[in-house]
């Protein structure tokens, strides 16, 4: 069950760094007419699903957490819904790599925390500490300081451009 389990933790980074080096594929994938960030989310939340069946696979639950599950997770979950409010579906799900306009964003996270997407998940992640092992928190976030590494490195050449 662990190798199971730790595939499936890792089962999106593969699929957001193909997306992020490679977006002209993932458009001419989707195909004309077909929304390149809406068809991510749909996968992505997929691949999400996945991940948290993977986690509840290796998780003992019990009831109540500790004290610190609460303020860790509040805050990863404001960081995730901030930027989702701020960036909207196409900010959040590459729309930039696929040729679409997202406007600059300074309020808070942005300017404040780097990567406040992340951050917020793997804040997330850590409060889960007391049912989840260890070792598969710890490859969830390094997958997620990956995805980070790679993101930090955007060349604007290689966007996609939109399919006529």
């Amino acid at each position: 069950m662990g190798i199971a389990a730790a595939i499936g933790v890792l089962s999106p980074f593969p699929f957001y760094y193909c997306l992020w080096n490679w977006p002209q594929s993932w458009v001419e994938l989707c195909g004309r007419g077909r929304d390149p960030s809406n068809v991510m989310a749909h996968v992505a939340h997929f691949l999400k699903l996945v991940q948290f069946i993977s986690l509840f696979s290796v998780s003992s639950f019990h009831w109540p957490p500790p004290l610190y599950f609460w303020p860790l997770f509040a805050f990863g979950q404001f960081l995730n819904f901030r930027v989702y409010q701020l960036l909207g579906e196409a900010g959040t799900y590459y729309g930039v790599r696929f040729g679409k306009h997202i406007p600059w964003v300074t309020e808070f996270p942005f300017g404040v925390i780097r990567d406040p997407q992340y951050v917020g998940s793997i804040t997330s992640l850590l409060a889960c500490l007391s049912w989840v092992p260890f070792q598969y928190i710890l490859l969830w976030v390094l997958g997620y300081v990956f995805i980070m590494q790679v993101e930090s490195k955007e060349d604007s050449s290689t966007r996609a451009k939109p399919l006529l």
